[in-house]
């Protein structure tokens, strides 16, 4: 099959575009308004960018009526956020922080977790996550949006600091086997990660 994005006529009962690229990293984002008010919120357009320096990036689809969500208002205010690694034994915690809270709600609270202090970023971590990475903005783009009152945005941030638990760890290397991160597939599938194999590159 093929169809043009642009009148989006696949024919079939569901758009297939997210399900075409996957797994998608779920970037379980903290941030805190210039009030001080906690957020925390998953956004499965999220992945690393860059390793010198490390820098990763996360987009926001903001449909109407509210199209700025708190954690791109908080990043645009404060200029800080934290990624912590969504697990298998964390899914239905971060599901949780997916709903549509009102602005100023603490999702923390909301999905009962419990959240640590960072050490180079005010936003918290947290706790329960075996990897965080406390990350400084670096810049945000508007993108294009074609729902009306909508916006889409990507923000990229520079990383300062990454947390590993030690449990995460296994002869040296984070074990991913070991963590069970999850992953966004399209629809309303996810995925977990509990199978690892490892390939060589070529030599020239």
């Amino acid at each position: 099959m093929f169809y043009e994005t642009a009148d989006n006529r696949h024919g079939l009962p569901h758009d297939p575009f997210k399900s075409c690229i996957v797994p998608r990293p779920i970037g379980w984002i903290s941030t805190l308004s210039r009030a001080g008010a906690v957020n925390l919120a998953p956004y499965s357009f999220f992945n690393g960018v860059a390793s010198d320096p490390p820098m990763v990036m996360f987009a926001s689809n903001g449909p109407a009526p509210r199209p700025d969500k708190d954690t791109i208002l908080n990043c645009r205010e404060t200029g800080e956020f934290v990624f912590n690694m969504a697990t298998w034994d964390l899914r239905e915690a971060m599901n949780r922080t997916s709903a549509p809270a009102a602005r100023g709600v603490d999702e923390f609270a909301l999905a009962g977790l419990e959240p640590a202090p960072s050490r180079l970023v005010a936003p918290p971590r947290v706790k329960a996550a075996p990897i965080h990475m406390e990350c400084a903005v670096h810049t945000i783009v508007d993108l294009p949006c074609e729902s009306p009152g909508g916006r889409n945005a990507m923000v990229v941030g520079r990383v300062l600091g990454i947390h590993i638990a030690d449990g995460a760890l296994g002869d040296g290397m984070v074990d991913m086997a070991k963590i069970r991160p999850i992953a966004r597939l399209g629809y309303m599938d996810y995925t977990r990660v509990d199978e690892v194999f490892e390939m060589l590159r070529p030599s020239a």
